[in-house]
């Protein structure tokens, strides 16, 4: 049977009250008392069980989500899954809310951190932007000790706790070993469209795809990367511009969002059969035009995964517990139109 603490009180001769006083850190006890306590605990190999804990007090851990605005689909549905956080709130004994700024403006950020810092919460979730104000104002909630967990784009240099998100230079490179793949021997160059390479996954995954659709005797060029903010309609454009001044096109590599301009100008140009196109995350227009050919090969990363990692890590933090790693790790997926998942209801 797992020890209790009335086997700690037992052995080290103390009374249940000076037991509790050590485990949940309060003052009232000798310094020669709580040895003694400590000494118990590690005799008997007792682990507390912080959650049956948290549930007798009625705690609660308060959080904040910090997201990116705009049309970007994959961040709706993050976004979406971070509401059906909140609606279990009573049940995981969570407080979630969420903090929107303007897609890839740093200083918003940093602002959105400092408003989280003030909030005094538990923990922190934010899609980073790199850059040194937000680094600064991370490390302003970890003086606080407030837990901080990049999600789905890392924060290099920041003193964050955790990132939950998929190894975006494993993505990049099994999007370039796909095209390499695809297009086979087919003359011609692959245009890289991105958000903004201020973020570190867009960042990763071209270094990843970079380096793996040219491995082997052939080199295929590969034009300058075009940035598209995630918005379709500038996303639109730049393919439209892309196909205009390279008629020998052959694949196209969407790292970002703003998929439904890449599939809009295949379209409209007729070209969506003789170019490949390989883009990321799985949303009801990507899934559309998987199934009718224009996008070739989805990569995915669960959104729902995330932010239930996201909170697992924050509250284990503030419990000054650690993490599962293995629970943690948030895998890639590959999807082709022969092996898309049932279209949720």
């Amino acid at each position: 049977m797992r020890p209790t603490v009335h086997d700690i009180a037992a052995e080290a001769g103390v009374s249940l009250a000076t037991v509790d006083r050590v485990l949940n850190n309060r003052p009232g006890v000798r310094t020669v008392t709580r040895d003694k306590v400590e000494r118990a605990i590690a005799t008997l190999g007792y682990i507390r069980d912080v959650a049956a804990a948290n549930l007798a007090k009625s705690r609660s851990y308060p959080l904040i989500f910090i997201l990116p605005e705009g049309e970007n689909a994959f961040m709706r549905g993050l976004e979406a899954e971070v509401q059906s956080a909140m609606a279990r709130s009573a049940v995981e004994r969570t407080d979630v809310s969420i903090l929107s700024v303007p897609a890839f403006d740093a200083s918003a950020l940093a602002d959105a951190l400092d408003e989280a810092r003030r909030r005094g919460p538990a923990g922190v979730a934010v899609v980073a932007v790199e850059a040194p104000e937000v680094v600064a104002a991370v490390g302003r909630l970890r003086e606080d000790g407030i837990a901080v967990v990049t999600l789905v784009s890392d924060l290099t240099g920041s003193e964050r706790e955790h990132f939950a998100g998929v190894d975006n230079i494993a993505a990049g490179r099994t999007a370039g070993s796909l095209m390499r793949r695809f297009v086979g021997g087919r003359d011609g160059p692959v245009a890289i469209v991105a958000g903004s390479m201020l973020v570190r996954d867009h960042r990763d995954r071209l270094e990843g795809f970079s380096a793996a659709v040219n491995e082997g005797a052939a080199k295929r060029q590969l034009l300058p990367v075009v940035e598209g903010h995630d918005d379709p309609s500038e996303v639109e454009n730049l393919v439209q511009d892309l196909l205009a001044a390279h008629p020998n096109l052959t694949g196209i590599y969407s790292l970002g969002a703003g998929n439904r301009g890449l599939i809009a100008a295949l379209e409209k140009a007729g070209r969506q059969s003789e170019i490949c196109a390989i883009a990321h995350e799985l949303t009801p227009y990507s899934r559309a035009a998987l199934v009718s050919g224009t996008i070739d090969a989805l990569l995915n990363q669960d959104a729902g995964h995330e932010v239930r990692s996201a909170i697992r890590v924050l509250k284990a933090r503030a419990d000054g517990l650690s993490m599962i790693e293995a629970q943690e790790r948030i895998r890639i997926d590959i999807f082709l139109k022969d092996n898309l998942p049932v279209e949720p209801v």
